[in-house]
């Protein structure tokens, strides 16, 4: 087995002499180019799609039965337009039942209000007191005299019949004086029963006053119950008006319909949404650029929007302008199943730029259309630049070039300025004029003979 590995390597050993030796003779033909002081940009080349900074979404206000939508994709609207309606009949039955309980409600405070025959029996009633005040001062001032009356045909009496006893008095005399006393002894219990009769009376009175006025208090409970009841069914009132309000959806902007998610009568939900609008002249463009070409990005860097859906090829796209670079990245899988870090950077176009507004009315650009972005973080007007195929890791992974002088290649370190996909700075190790080799091959060398062709 070792003899056998021996006798194919002597054949090997032998060939990549003579090749090395013929490539010493007649030289190694190696693509070159010249290191030039010219402008360099420093960018970022992403995938992007266009979208709108915000969408207007037309949602069902309240449960109900949507009429059919006419509007289409497409089709433009003006702000404060009708684009969709909720059958009001529903909607009118309720109102007209609130409004009347409203009207029933202020008709029962209006009634509860008129307090005329209240405040005359309170009249009334004060005056009856008053009276009655009266009447038992009277049935006092005549209990008082039925009694001194009472007492004195009782004394009266007593002298009559000592007096008839002694002969100074006749029985005709003694009959009128018990006559007298039985008479005076009547009017007086008469007296006091009218007196009590009488305070029994003035006490039902005197409560006439008390229950009118808490009749009147009661009034003005009442009322306070009524102005709730009538305040709850004013809120349903207002609702009920609100929903029909409600029930003519109107466009927030001038726009255009961008997605009809509902066409056909139906009875929906709240919230459910109907017809999603934007604005096309506020397009914008949204690229995922991984993270460690996004820590080169900032607000305002310029950029260039090109693509197949613009009608433009790099170098010819149309202008713009990051306006945010998020401050959150996020994982994404490549198409060959490799996750990667990016982060979502916002490029708006150029607003004084009309060939925006061309597309736009030609309806050739929309919304999440598939472009390409170019973002141009760094500039320099005066670099010396070579061809990017030019540079290779060498030890210590340092870049290095081979530089041609006259017909050998000699290996240079250099440090590299501003870089893109195709030009890169060189910052020290050559200068303007020297000629470098492009894509060299592994087994070129330093001190290689080679033969110049440019690229």
């Amino acid at each position: 087995m070792t003899r056998r590995i021996a006798m194919v390597g002597i054949p090997l050993v032998v060939l990549t002499v003579a090749a090395a030796s013929l490539m010493r003779s007649s030289g190694v033909t190696v693509q070159v180019a010249v290191a030039r002081h010219e402008p360099i940009e420093e960018y970022v080349d992403e995938q992007g799609k266009t979208r709108l900074p915000q969408t207007y979404t037309i949602t069902m206000p309240f449960a109900g039965r949507v009429e059919t939508i006419q509007l289409e994709e497409g089709d433009r609207v003006e702000q404060d337009a009708i684009v969709a309606r909720i059958s009001t009949a529903d909607v009118s039955d309720s109102l007209a039942a609130a409004r009347a309980a409203v009207e029933r409600l202020d008709a029962s405070i209006k009634r509860n209000d008129e307090d005329g025959v209240e405040q005359l029996f309170k009249q009334q009633a004060d005056r009856l007191v008053e009276s009655m005040d009266k009447v038992v001062q009277a049935a006092d001032s005549r209990v008082t005299a039925g009694k001194e009356r009472f007492e004195k045909t009782q004394i009266f009496l007593k002298r009559v019949r000592d007096m008839v006893r002694n002969g100074g008095a006749t029985q005709t005399d003694l009959d009128q004086a018990e006559l007298n006393f039985v008479e005076s002894q009547a009017n007086h219990r008469q007296s006091l029963l009218i007196s009590e009769s009488m305070r029994a009376i003035q006490a039902a009175t005197l409560l006439l006053p008390g229950q009118v006025s808490e009749q009147l208090a009661n009034k003005k409970l009442t009322r306070a119950v009524l102005e709730k009841e009538r305040e709850e069914v004013a809120a349903q009132l207002r609702q009920v008006e609100t929903r029909l309000q409600r029930s003519a959806m109107h466009s927030p902007v001038d726009g255009i319909v961008l997605n009809r998610l509902v066409r056909d009568e139906q009875f929906l939900a709240a919230g459910t949404p109907l017809l999603r609008i934007g604005q096309l002249e506020r397009l914008e463009v949204e690229a995922d650029i991984l993270s460690r070409d996004a820590i080169r990005v900032r607000k305002g860097d310029p950029a260039e929007i090109y693509g197949p859906a613009l009608a433009r090829p790099l170098g010819r796209g149309m202008g713009g302008s990051v306006v945010r670079v998020h401050p959150s990245g996020f994982t994404k899988v490549s198409s060959l199943g490799i996750e990667q870090q990016r982060v979502k950077v916002i490029v708006q176009f150029d607003r004084e730029d009309t060939a925006l507004d061309q597309l736009l009315s030609q309806r050739t650009l929309g919304v999440d259309y598939r472009v390409r972005v170019r973002i141009t973080s760094k500039r320099k007007e005066n670099a010396l630049v070579v061809p990017r195929g030019a540079l290779f890791r060498g030890s210590q992974d340092r870049w290095q070039l081979f530089v041609v002088r006259g017909d050998h290649i000699y290996l240079q370190r250099v440090e590299l300025g501003l870089q893109n996909d195709e030009r890169v700075e060189i910052r020290d190790g050559i200068r303007d004029g020297d000629r470098v080799v492009l894509a060299p091959e592994n087994s070129l060398t330093a001190g290689t003979r080679v033969v110049p062709e440019r690229e």
